[in-house]
């Protein structure tokens, strides 16, 4: 199963490998190899929340994503995406954009003799309503959550008051809106407060409209399936097109910074789309994938919490890295770490309860292992 699942992330890379050789050598193949390890070791948490969703699909929409989704993921996000906020900034056209990207100015400079800023310049400059929108849909996906009545918790003592007040009416919309204006009156730079304003907003309509239009045409599921809804339950017809649109908007959102922090590495985007895309995207997927084979999420009940703990984690970094650097280390090894903690308590769990299912119609009061002690 393994080499199946991950047999063509083996091969891209493989391949990828030698296309950074033939454009630039040793040094460039080094670029891309240091560009896709750290998109796989930084997205992991980007990896489980795909899963949680993707076993929400069928087969087809699920070799959908595999297969159009990843050509998203490479193309539009780690290339064309770049260039287009090149393109909408500078006023350049597209020819023009691509040409600012691979010919930079000398030394690293951050602007042309000519007074032009260089592409990493432009990116860069961008960044705030990138993060803005991101952020707040990463935000809102995180709020809904926890939030949301669980019959199994992880982090019992924090989250089971958050569900009761989360009974409030549009309460992840309240918090959410606070967390933005704050975020635009005393973080983001001078002379970008609307800015920030504009993108978060639509960052947060993004999410209502794609999650609306997912839970509107969803099928319903049987109670009783957190492990995953049975073959029958899964979305197809336009309940799975929207659940891939959402993936994707959601992939893009965990993409955003990751395109932003590839310019420590190197502002040359074929590198960036070599390392970042068809290296580290595939992976991802195949990581995705293989979660959902294996049913990961089943057996490690608190994964998908620790994953949307991430989440938050990151949406909040984002909104801070508006006005004040961050290193992409610190958003990838935070997830990490949630992960990883979600993991060992899923592990004592199932040694303390052996012979305790996974399904939903467990006890929620008995599901207090992890962090309660």
């Amino acid at each position: 199963m393994v080499m199946r699942i991950f047999g063509a992330s083996f091969a891209v890379t493989v391949v990828a490998l030698v296309v950074a050789f033939l454009y630039g050598g040793p040094q460039a193949l080094l670029l891309a190899a240091i560009l896709g390890v750290l998109e796989v070791s930084l997205s992991f948490d980007n990896a489980v929340i795909n899963a949680t969703v993707l076993q929400r699909m069928n087969e087809f929409w699920q070799k959908i994503f595999l297969t159009i989704g990843v050509l998203i993921a490479v193309f539009g996000m780690r290339l064309v995406f770049p260039l287009i906020i090149v393109w909408a900034a500078s006023g350049l056209g597209p020819v023009a954009a691509l040409d600012l990207a691979l010919n930079p100015p000398a030394d690293g400079a951050a602007y042309f003799p000519d007074g032009r800023a260089s592409y990493e310049t432009l990116i860069t400059d961008a960044h705030p309503q990138i993060a803005a929108f991101g952020g707040m849909f990463l935000l809102m996906l995180f709020l809904d959550f926890i939030f949301e009545e669980k019959e199994i918790t992880w982090l019992s003592w924090l989250e089971r008051p958050l569900e009761r007040i989360g009974k409030l009416d549009q309460l992840s919309v309240v918090v959410a809106s606070a967390i933005l204006v704050l975020t635009a009156t005393f973080i983001a730079p001078e002379g970008k407060s609307l800015t920030v304003m504009i993108a978060g907003v639509l960052g947060m309509i993004t999410y209502i409209l794609v999650n609306g239009l997912g839970e509107l045409f969803n099928v319903d599921e049987e109670e009783g399936t957190s492990g995953g809804p049975s073959e029958l339950a899964k979305a197809a017809g336009k309940a799975g097109f929207f659940l891939f649109l959402y993936l994707e908007v959601l992939d893009a959102s965990f993409s955003f910074d990751g395109v932003i922090g590839a310019f420590a590495v190197t502002s040359d985007p074929v590198i960036i789309a070599l390392g970042l895309g068809f290296i580290g995207a595939m992976f991802v997927r195949s990581i995705t994938v293989y979660l959902v084979r294996k049913g990961t999420l089943a057996e490690y009940v608190y994964l998908e919490h620790g994953a949307h703990w991430a989440i938050g984690a990151l949406a909040f970094i984002l909104f801070y890295s508006i006005g004040h650097h961050v290193s992409e280390l610190v958003s990838g090894l935070t997830g990490v770490f949630l992960i990883l903690a979600a993991l060992i308590t899923s592990i004592i769990r199932n040694k303390n309860n052996p012979d305790v299912g996974t399904d939903a119609d467990e006890d929620p009061q008995a599901e207090t292992v992890s962090v309660n002690a």
